[in-house]
């Protein structure tokens, strides 16, 4: 079946001026990166194009037929030159308060691609507004929304060739039921919860400031005490890393010493698929907040297990809260820069060809 990308005009292809109407030479201005990534796209990938535009009848409504639209042609033509033609063109040309079927997130222009000789599911809609997005929702496709899931044609082009870097895992005992699925490529959004207010803020770390988007929610047997729920919640998370990492091709795949107040944090880590770890960082206090001091050496060996990742860390400094926050921060900092991939050198990172 075929796949197709609905790719809006105005504000993803170009940018679009304050007053929504790019109807003279002086508004005209692509999107950063956009002709590089369109042309990588229609190179590299199986995707039709499909230009899917409302317009408001404002700086058009002289120009009747699209041939007659100079900033349009302008626009085409450049990309023309640079490789990027588009399978479908089309334009509505209604005004909102009409409300017609045709314009987005209406479906009215998009009938011939419901038919079943397309498979939405794996098609996306590429936009920059709300309106894209229920657009997609009431397609059935996928959305990629610069501002919003994506900031850039850069991650737009990433996701379309390598694949989105999700996981979900779920682990269940008759000590503790631990649910935790992530995204390496998000915005640092956050929905933990562990029963652990300590626990729940430095895994928050790991989310905010390695740009994952995480849920982790555990029920454990705190009742018992704290150690089933912090062992196999970082098992659960070392599983969901792995998992989203995939094959690791175009991986940096190590990666971060940070300073907090008093305190010097070291965390170095290679996902090179043999499971390691040193650590050393002492501990003077038992707790710190709700979590014992001895289950932070654990957490991160049943991590590093099951992430299957090298990890090493140090840590020096006298505050105890700074020094573990500064370990959960720079191994988010690591994990960040360890999973950045570039698709232009899309190889294995290993000269023993697996990792």
């Amino acid at each position: 079946m075929k796949t197709a990308l609905f790719i809006d005009r105005d504000g993803t292809i170009l940018i679009e001026p304050a007053d929504e109407q790019i109807d003279s030479f002086e508004k005209f201005q692509f999107v950063p990166g956009v002709i590089r990534n369109l042309n990588f796209i229609r190179t590299k990938l199986d995707f039709e194009f499909v230009m899917v535009s409302n317009q408001d009848g404002l700086g058009t409504a002289s120009y009747p037929e699209a041939d007659f639209w100079p900033t349009h042609n302008l626009m085409l033509n450049t990309l023309k030159g640079e490789g990027v033609t588009f399978d479908d063109i089309l334009i509505d040309r209604s005004f909102p308060e009409e409300g017609l079927p045709t314009r987005k997130p209406g479906t009215g222009m998009l009938t011939k691609y419901m038919t079943g000789e397309y498979d939405l599911a794996h098609s996306y809609v590429i936009g920059d507004r709300k309106t894209d997005k229920q657009l997609a929702q009431n397609l059935g496709c996928k959305h990629l929304i610069l501002g919003d899931n994506v900031q850039s044609w850069d991650e737009i082009t990433e996701i379309l060739f390598a694949g989105e870097r999700t996981a979900s895992v779920r682990r269940t005992t008759k000590e503790t039921d631990v649910d935790v699925s992530l995204n390496l490529d998000g915005t640092g959004q956050c929905d933990i919860s562990t029963g652990l207010g300590f626990f729940d803020h430095m895994l928050e770390q790991i989310g905010k400031h390695g740009g994952i988007d995480l849920r982790i929610h555990v029920k454990g047997d705190l009742d018992v005490d704290e150690h089933h729920t912090i062992e196999d919640t970082g098992i659960a998370l070392g599983e969901c890393i792995a998992t989203a990492l995939g094959d690791k091709r175009g991986i940096e795949r190590y990666g971060y010493t940070l300073p907090m107040d008093d305190c010097l944090c070291q965390v170095a880590l290679d996902f090179g698929g043999r499971p390691w770890l040193v650590w050393n960082a002492d501990f003077k206090r038992e707790r710190v907040g709700d979590m014992p001091t001895e289950m932070f050496l654990h957490f991160f060996k049943s991590f590093s297990d099951a992430a299957r990742m090298n990890l090493n860390i140090k840590a020096e400094g006298d505050n105890e809260h700074h020094k573990i926050e500064g370990i959960f921060k720079a191994l988010a900092r690591s994990i960040k820069m360890a999973v950045k991939r570039d698709i232009y050198k899309f190889q294995l990172p290993s000269s023993k060809g697996v990792l």
